[in-house]
């Protein structure tokens, strides 16, 4: 039985409506982490890159610049109010090699096959065995995948905040799974030479690493 979507009831979809007018709002302390998550993909001009879980489009100017005007960004995202808000910044940016497709990573039709992967605060994708079972048939032989969200601290300052975080995640999609120590499991068995690095107290992580080779009998 497949999950249903919960409405976007707040903060999320009121907070999408109240942004769409700045669509290149992005917090500050969060642009670090993103130039580094696309930095980890290791992406060079031409090169096609899937973002999955995109939200309002934080990460495409740093994809769109990675993989240069004869490269392509494609967003994966689930809401329908925050896809508007990652349209809408696609168009004020005039991008002409950046889409958003509108659908769940579990159940999105992609075409053609892709150099890198991004998973930017999307629990609901590098967590679901069913989303990377979607997924990663279409990644190139050796690409890279990288991946930040929240997650249990374990440090003596991180771990009172830890009842904040598993209550912020029960406002989320129903998809989207409870956080725990280590999000990045799944992920793991199909990535190989995995790095992470935690951020905020222990309360977010940033992993990434290259496609696991096939191995030819």
């Amino acid at each position: 039985m497949k999950e249903e979507r919960k409405d976007l009831t707040p903060p999320y979809g009121h907070l999408a409506r109240l942004l769409r007018p700045f669509p290149d709002f992005d917090p500050s302390f969060i642009k670090p982490v993103r130039q580094k998550a696309v930095e980890l993909l290791d992406l060079k001009e031409g090169d096609r890159v899937l973002d999955v879980g995109c939200g309002p489009g934080g990460s495409f100017p740093y994809l769109v610049r990675a993989v240069g005007q004869s490269g392509q960004v494609v967003g994966v995202e689930i809401s329908p109010e925050i896809s508007i808000n990652a349209r809408t910044r696609i168009e004020k940016n005039r991008w002409r090699n950046v889409e958003v497709i509108e659908a769940a990573a579990q159940e999105v039709h992609l075409t053609g096959t892709f150099d890198g992967l991004l998973m930017f605060a999307a629990a609901d994708v590098y967590a679901s065995e069913e989303a990377l079972e979607n997924i990663f048939p279409h990644l190139n032989e050796k690409a890279r995948v990288a991946a930040f969200g929240a997650k249990l601290s374990s440090s003596r300052l991180g771990r009172i905040l830890n009842p904040l975080l598993r209550l912020l995640f029960n406002l989320s999609f129903s998809a989207t799974p409870r956080p725990d120590y280590e999000p990045w499991r799944i992920l793991a068995k199909r990535v190989e030479n995995l790095d992470v690095e935690e951020y905020f107290l222990g309360l977010m992580f940033l992993t990434s690493g290259s496609v696991v080779t096939k191995r030819r009998h």
